[in-house]
C-alpha cells in the first residue's frame, strides 16, 4: 500500500501559514482556518456537523468544499466515500488505524485548497484501484471518464521509483499522465504531504529515502506547479527528518520569539491598518509567521535573529490598483527598503505566483518588515497554484480568458507547458530524464524582457543561448548574437534579472546550433533542441568550426593576387610630393583632410578628427596644406565583426562586388566566442558610394557592425 504509517515525523506544530489555509475568495465571509496538520489523523473520524446524506467521516471535507464551492454537487463525493470505504474495509495503517483515514486526509488537503469536487472524487478513490478490487472501468461506470483518467493517472504515479535508479522511461510516461491534466499531480502532492506527515513508524533509513525523494523531485514540482502551501509544509517536514538537530534548533527559536511579548510584527500591522484606514483603502492585514526552514534560512544569513525575522505582513486586498495604491501609502508613511521591492504583479513568476513584495523598517529601532501585498484571489493562487484553477475541461472564466494565454490553460502553466515539449524533443528518455532533474535543481529565476514589451522567465544563470530557445523554439538554431540592454552581447553572456534581451537572427532556415552552445545552455529547452539537431547531423560541417574560412571565401591578404592600389586624388602644397592616406583612418572625399611631412619626402594625409592629427601637432609638428581633386575615386580600408556561420564571407564579398567595390586585401581575425572581426581594403570608382556599399555589408545575415578604420592611438 501506498500509505502506510501514522506518527507525525515533527515534534511539534509548524506555524498555521505553512499548512495550506487558503483566504476566502473576495467578498465572501471570511471562515474560521482549519489546522490541516491538527485534522490529518483522528479528527477526520470524530464527530463533526453532519451534511445531509453524508457520512459524519467527510464532514470536514464537505464543509472546506462548500467554503470554496457553494454550490457544488456533493453526491459524487458521498458515492466515492461509500466505495472507498468499503473497499478498504478490513485493511489498516501500520499505525492500526484503518485505511480508509489516509485517502480521507488527501481529500481534505486539497478541498482546503480549493481543488473541485471532480478532484476530491477521485482523490477518496485513489488508491482503490491499486490496494483492493476495484478497477479502472468499475471507476469509469459509476464516476465518469474524468475521475477514471484522474484515478489511473494517480496510480502509475504510484508505480513510480523517483530516485536516483529511477527509470527515465517510467518517469517519462508518468509525466505524461500528469501533464495532460495537472490535478493528477495535485493529488499525488497532497497524498505524499500526508505520508510525510506520518512517517514515526518506519525505520529511519526508510524515513530517510522517502524524504531524500520527495526533497529532489516532489518539493520542485510543487514549487513549479506553484503550489505554495504543499511545498512549504513538506519542506519542513523533510527539514526534521534530514536535519533533525537544526530543525530543533529553530524550532526552539521560534517558540522563543512566540513567547514574547513585544512583537514588532503586531506593533507594524497596527501601523499599516492605521494608514490604510486613513487612506480610505479596504484591505485585510495578516501576520504570516515563517515555516521553519524559511527561518532557518534567513538564520544562516543574518546570524541573530530579531523578532520581525520570523513573519512578514500580508496585505489582501479587492482590486489590482488597490495592490499598487496600498503599495504608495506604505512608501508614502514608512521609510522603504528600496532594495527589497518586487513587482511580481506586472511581470507574474512561471507558476502563477503574483504579488508585490516591500519592505519597510521601523523608526524605533531599524527593524526591517517585509510587506506582501495581493488580492484575495492572487493569494489564493499563490497558496494552491493549479489546484486553483480548478477543472481544465470546464469552460474558462472571464478571469483566464482575460489573462495570459499560457496561464489562462488550467491544464498547462508555464512550466508544466515546457515540460510537455522536452519530453517530445528529447533524443533518449536518458537526456529527458538528467535534464529535468538539472532544472528542478534550480530554484531560482529571473525575468528578462524583450523588445516588443513581452517577458521570457528563465532560471538563474541562463544565458542568451537560453533566452533564444525560450523566445524562438527549433528557429533559435539561426541565432547569431545578440543585443543585451542595447549593447552587443555573444550567445554565452549571463543574463540578469531585468535585462532587455534583443536576439540577432539569421535567415538561414537550415542553419545549425554551435557545439559550443551546449556548454552555455542551461534549460532543458535549450539543451534538448541542440542535442536533438546536432544528433540529426553528427559531422560538424568544417565551415561551422572555423566560420570565417568558407570554401568560396576570399584569401587573406597575403595570398591575394596584385592589384592595382589606386585612390582618390589629392592635391599637396608644394605640388610634386609623393601623397599616401593614412591608414589610421583611411580618409575618402568629401572628409576633411589635413597632411604631414614625413620621411623621404611623402606627405601623409589623415582625416582631421584623427587622434594621430592632435598627437603629431602636440609635437610641433607643421602640417600640409592637402586638399580633394578632382577625381571621385577612392580607396578605403572597412572593418567589419559578425557572428560566424557558414558561408558567411561569400554572401558578403558578393553584397560588396554588387556595389561596385574592388577588393584589394582581406584579413580575417580567428573567432573568438563565436564573433568574428574582418578587415577589408576596397577601391571604389566614386566615393560617394561608400556609404551603400557599408549599409549593403551590414545588410548581409550575420554582419552586425561595419566600420571605417579607426584611429589608432599610434604611429603615423
Amino acid at each position: 500500500m501506498n500509505a502506510e504509517a501514522v506518527n507525525p515525523a515533527t515534534p511539534g506544530p509548524v506555524p498555521p501559514a505553512a499548512t495550506g489555509a487558503v483566504a476566502p475568495a473576495p467578498r465572501r465571509k471570511a471562515r474560521p482556518r482549519i489546522d490541516l496538520r491538527r485534522l490529518g489523523r483522528a479528527a477526520l473520524l470524530g464527530a463533526t456537523t453532519r451534511s445531509r446524506g453524508l457520512p459524519d467521516a467527510i464532514g470536514h471535507v464537505v464543509e472546506a468544499h462548500r467554503a470554496h464551492h457553494p454550490d457544488a454537487d456533493l453526491d459524487p463525493l458521498r458515492r466515492a466515500y461509500v466505495l472507498a470505504e468499503s473497499s478498504h474495509r478490513g485493511q489498516m495503517r501500520k499505525s492500526g488505524e484503518p485505511y480508509i483515514t489516509h485517502p480521507l486526509a488527501v481529500t481534505l488537503i486539497l478541498a482546503e485548497l480549493g481543488a473541485e469536487t471532480t478532484t476530491l472524487t477521485a482523490s477518496l478513490l485513489h488508491d482503490t484501484v491499486e490496494d483492493t478490487d476495484v478497477t479502472l472501468d468499475q471507476v469509469g461506470e459509476e464516476f465518469g471518464a474524468e475521475v477514471r483518467y484522474l484515478v489511473d493517472g494517480v496510480t502509475k504515479l504510484e508505480k513510480v521509483d523517483y530516485g536516483a535508479a529511477a527509470e527515465p522511461e517510467t518517469f517519462r510516461k508518468m509525466l505524461l499522465a500528469t501533464g495532460n491534466d495537472v490535478r493528477v499531480m495535485s493529488i499525488k502532492l497532497a497524498d505524499r504531504l500526508h505520508n510525510m506527515r506520518t512517517l514515526g513508524v518506519m525505520r529511519r533509513e526508510k524515513q530517510e529515502r522517502i524524504a531524500k525523494v520527495t526533497r529532489d523531485v516532489l518539493i520542485p514540482l510543487a514549487e513549479r506547479l506553484g503550489v505554495q502551501a504543499l511545498k512549504s509544509e513538506l519542506e519542513d517536514l523533510v527539514f526534521a527528518v534530514m536535519h533533525p538537530e537544526e530543525y530543533a534548533h529553530t524550532r526552539e527559536l521560534v517558540q522563543e520569539n512566540a513567547a514574547r511579548t513585544d512583537d514588532p510584527l503586531t506593533a507594524v500591522a497596527d501601523e499599516v491598518r492605521g494608514v490604510l484606514r486613513e487612506a480610505d483603502i479596504q484591505a485585510e492585514i495578516l501576520i504570516r509567521p515563517r515555516h521553519f526552514v524559511s527561518v532557518h534560512r534567513v538564520s544562516r544569513k543574518r546570524g541573530t535573529l530579531r523578532g520581525a525575522d520570523f513573519g512578514r505582513l500580508l496585505v489582501l486586498v479587492q482590486e489590482d490598483a488597490d495592490c499598487y495604491a496600498v503599495l504608495g501609502e506604505l512608501h508614502t508613511c514608512m521609510t522603504p527598503v528600496v532594495s527589497e521591492f518586487k513587482d511580481f504583479i506586472a511581470v507574474p513568476k512561471f507558476n502563477l505566483y503574483q504579488s508585490l513584495h516591500t519592505a519597510v523598517a521601523r523608526a524605533q529601532d531599524g527593524q526591517v518588515v517585509e510587506v506582501l501585498i495581493r488580492t484575495h484571489q492572487m493569494h489564493k493562487v499563490a497558496e494552491a497554484g493549479v489546484v486553483a484553477l480548478g477543472n481544465p475541461y470546464a469552460q474558462p472564466s472571464e478571469e483566464q480568458s482575460a489573462g495570459d494565454g499560457e496561464r489562462a490553460d488550467p491544464t498547462r502553466p508555464g512550466w508544466l507547458s515546457r515540460l510537455l515539449d522536452w519530453q517530445r524533443g528529447a533524443p533518449d528518455p536518458d537526456t529527458f530524464w538528467s535534464t529535468l532533474r538539472e532544472d528542478l535543481a534550480q530554484d531560482r529565476e529571473i525575468t528578462v524582457f524583450r523588445p516588443d514589451g513581452g517577458t521570457l522567465g528563465l532560471p538563474e544563470g541562463a544565458t542568451c543561448v537560453d533566452a533564444a530557445y525560450a523566445q524562438y523554439g527549433e528557429d533559435a538554431h539561426a541565432a547569431m548574437g545578440a543585443r543585451v540592454n542595447g549593447r552587443l552581447a555573444t550567445m554565452s553572456t549571463v543574463l540578469r534579472d531585468g535585462d532587455t534581451v534583443q536576439l540577432l537572427m539569421g535567415q538561414d532556415p537550415a542553419s545549425e546550433p554551435s557545439r559550443e552552445w551546449l556548454e552555455h545552455a542551461h534549460t532543458p529547452a535549450a539543451r534538448i533542441a541542440i542535442q536533438r539537431r546536432l544528433a540529426a547531423s553528427p559531422q560538424p560541417a568544417p565551415e561551422a568550426a572555423e566560420p570565417a574560412r568558407g570554401p568560396d571565401a576570399p584569401r587573406p591578404a597575403a595570398d591575394a593576387p596584385p592589384v592595382r592600389p589606386a585612390s582618390a586624388d589629392v592635391l599637396v602644397d608644394p605640388p610634386g610630393a609623393t601623397v599616401r592616406l593614412a591608414g589610421c583612418c583611411t580618409p575618402v572625399p568629401p572628409d576633411e583632410i589635413t597632411g604631414f611631412a614625413v620621411r623621404g619626402g611623402v606627405v601623409t594625409v589623415h582625416r582631421a578628427q584623427c587622434a594621430v592629427v592632435a598627437r603629431m601637432k602636440s609635437t610641433g609638428r607643421a602640417e600640409v596644406g592637402v586638399r580633394w581633386g578632382e577625381s571621385t575615386g577612392c580607396r578605403v580600408t572597412l572593418l567589419a565583426e559578425s557572428f560566424g556561420r557558414p558561408h558567411l564571407l561569400a554572401d558578403l564579398t558578393e553584397a560588396m562586388a554588387l556595389e561596385g567595390a574592388e577588393i584589394v586585401s582581406a584579413t580575417v581575425d580567428p573567432p573568438d566566442r563565436q564573433r568574428v572581426r574582418h578587415s577589408y581594403t576596397v577601391v571604389l570608382p566614386d566615393a560617394a558610394r561608400l556609404p551603400a556599399l557599408m549599409r549593403a555589408m551590414r545588410d548581409v545575415a550575420g554582419v552586425y557592425d561595419v566600420s571605417r578604420a579607426q584611429p589608432q592611438p599610434t604611429g603615423a
